[in-house]
């Protein structure tokens, strides 16, 4: 999921790009760059060569959204923990 966020970053936002990944009882990867647009899912044809990154994210992840910033966007994803990863 980290790779697909700051994948996408990279090849459709605009630099700076910044990762921040947090750890609680949840594992949030936090994925921002200067752009103004924001992701959409998309279901991908039989013979395209790309995007399904994205809605398999959505699909591992418990939550994700995106958020405006002052400099740009913000991409986000959050994954469950156990408890015993969570306080590991």
């Amino acid at each position: 999921m980290v790779s697909e966020l700051f994948t996408n970053a990279i090849r459709y936002g605009h630099p700076p790009v910044g990762l921040r990944l947090i750890r609680d009882t949840a594992l949030i990867c936090e994925v921002s760059d200067a752009g103004s647009t924001a992701p959409h899912l998309r279901r991908a044809r039989v013979f395209d060569e790309g995007g399904r990154g994205l809605l398999i994210v959505a699909q591992l992840a418990h939550r994700w959204g995106s958020r405006y910033t002052r400099n740009g966007k913000t991409i986000w994803v959050e994954v469950k923990l156990s408890q015993e990863q969570a306080f590991r």
